[in-house]
């Protein structure tokens, strides 16, 4: 009697479920799996050279490797986000007490040049009334300011999360050091069956890309975030941790920095701090000057150079998928997506001029037709 189906069908639709069952189960450890491939791909180049100074041994050096992400990476990024998630809860408890009461229009908005009457209209209208601003916010976000500070409190109070999570990855980013080279030469045993034309270039842009975005972008968005930030401390802005962490973020996309910075010089300015306001527009300029100038062309000089627009959509999507972590996961997947469109166009690109151009004259032919004479 003949199965019903045949057993080849049976092996891979039994695979295609263990694959998915195992997707499932895992699903949880994806940020922190994510994460470590990105700090592992973005620091390769320096552990290979740490595994040279260690003679090869790779379990001593990528324990040396994870004690540096730990004091360089995490230590200051926990401690920042802490102070900032603290002068967040500040901020919404008053934006919670002046939705309740309504806030008079400050001095300093008012007497802002050319735009002060009209900020302070606006003002009178969204935050000057009661329950005006909890309006506004839930016509923007969807959410009630009271959820949203609950939210805020509950990002404060979920340690233990945390810290599982980032537990999690330092594990993951342990083997990923120790056992990089075995991944990968697994990996292109794979890829070579899947895309066994193509896999050889892909292969080499992925890390490359994953570099050149984590780190240039990383980098200067930590260097501008810390340097604006003790700037604002020095100029006496309130807040000055919660705005640096802010200005750090936008210096992930385009014209990011240059914007939170004005903003908070235009600020010094109307509150009557204008020597602090002129010094900060000062200091920004020359600072975003020489990062422009200097330090993005070589940080940010890998094969793709992507553009404002795919940078923006990864940002958003990042954070509104995996959180803090889509932060750089977002725009490397659209950096991985732009690298992968140009190296197909310019594939195909090449197969079609190649399809244009005459074949070749072989030369045997070529000297026949030189030794033949001319009628």
């Amino acid at each position: 009697m003949q199965p019903v189906l045949p057993a080849y069908l049976i092996a891979r639709w039994l695979l295609l479920l263990v694959l998915l069952a195992g997707v499932y189960f895992l699903s949880g450890f994806l940020v922190p799996v994510l994460a470590a491939l990105i700090i592992g791909l973005a620091s390769w180049p320096l552990y290979q050279r740490l595994v040279v100074r260690c003679g090869g041994r790779t379990a001593v050096a990528a324990s040396l490797a994870l004690l540096v992400v730990i004091v360089v990476l995490i230590v200051p990024l926990s401690l920042a986000l802490s102070y900032a998630i603290k002068e967040a809860s500040t901020f919404f408890a008053w934006a919670i007490a002046a939705n309740r009461h309504g806030v008079a229009v400050p001095a300093w908005i008012t007497s802002m040049p050319a735009v002060g009457e009209r900020l302070g209209q606006y003002w009178e209208s969204y935050i000057g009334q009661p329950h005006a601003l909890g309006a506004l916010v839930e016509a923007v976000s969807g959410e009630h300011l009271g959820n949203i500070y609950r939210m805020v409190l509950a990002a404060t109070g979920n340690v233990f999360q945390l810290l599982l999570t980032v537990l999690f990855m330092l594990i993951t980013l342990f083997f990923v050091y120790k056992d990089g080279i075995r991944m990968t030469a697994q990996l292109d045993v794979l890829g070579e069956r899947i895309l066994p034309a193509r896999w050889q270039r892909f292969s080499r842009v992925v890390p490359a890309t994953i570099n050149s975005t984590v780190t240039g972008m990383g980098l200067i968005a930590l260097g501008e975030g810390f340097v604006l930030g003790v700037a604002y401390w020095v100029a006496g802005v309130p807040s000055p941790v919660l705005l640096g962490v802010v200005t750090g973020f936008m210096a992930l996309i385009p014209g990011g920095a240059p914007l939170s910075f004005t903003l908070v010089s235009l600020y010094l300015v109307g509150s009557g701090h204008v020597v602090a306001g002129i010094a900060l527009m000062v200091w920004g300029s020359v600072e975003l000057f020489i990062v422009d100038k200097t330090l993005r062309p070589r940080l940010v000089g890998g094969p793709v150079k992507l553009p404002f627009l795919p940078t923006f959509f990864g940002l958003v999507g990042g954070v509104k998928t995996m959180g803090i972590v889509g932060l750089f996961v977002g725009p490397v997947l659209m950096a991985l997506l732009v690298a992968v469109w140009r190296e197909w166009v310019h594939h195909e690109v090449q197969e079609r001029d190649a399809a244009r151009l005459p074949p070749p004259v072989p030369a045997a032919a070529s000297v026949s037709a030189e030794k033949t004479p001319s009628a």
